[in-house]
C-alpha cells in the first residue's frame, strides 16, 4: 500500500495552506490516485528565496505571476504598482519569502522536473 500525507517519495512535494480548499482538492486527488508525496505546509515553513527561484526557474514564470495581489498584504505594499522587470524579479521574491501567503497555492513539484500550479483538477492529474 502506497503512503500518503505523511509518506515521502524523494523530489514529490506539494505546498499547500490547509485552510484553501484548493490545496485541500488537491491533496484528495492524490490520495485518491494512490501518489506518494512530501506535505509542505508553506506558511508553516516558508521557502527561501533560492526554493522560489528554483520552483520559479522550473514552472518557467516570474514571481508575480505566482503572487496573490489580491491579498491585504499585497494591497499594504502596493504590490500592483511595482515593476515587473527582470531588474524586479529579486524584490518580488523577497517579499513572496518574507509573506508566503502572498504565493499561489498549491503548487506540486517531482523529481522529473514537473512543476505546476495546481488550482484545477486537470493540473493535479498532469503530475501523477
Amino acid at each position: 500500500m502506497l503512503q500518503n500525507q505523511g509518506g515521502k517519495l524523494p523530489g514529490v512535494e506539494i505546498w499547500i495552506n490547509p485552510a484553501c480548499s484548493k490545496c485541500r482538492s488537491a491533496v484528495s486527488l492524490l490520495d485518491e490516485a494512490g501518489a506518494e508525496y512530501t506535505v509542505r505546509r508553506y506558511l508553516e515553513d516558508p521557502p527561501t528565496p533560492a526554493e522560489l527561484e528554483a520552483v520559479l526557474e522550473r514552472l518557467g514564470l516570474e514571481p508575480w505571476d505566482i503572487t496573490r495581489t489580491a491579498e491585504p498584504i499585497a494591497k499594504e505594499l502596493g504590490l500592483k504598482t511595482w515593476g515587473r522587470t527582470p531588474d524586479d524579479r529579486a524584490r518580488w521574491i523577497a517579499v513572496l519569502a518574507e509573506h508566503p501567503k502572498l504565493i499561489q497555492r498549491p503548487i506540486i513539484t517531482a523529481d522529473d522536473g514537473t512543476t505546476v500550479v495546481a488550482r484545477d483538477p486537470d493540473t493535479v492529474r498532469s503530475v501523477l
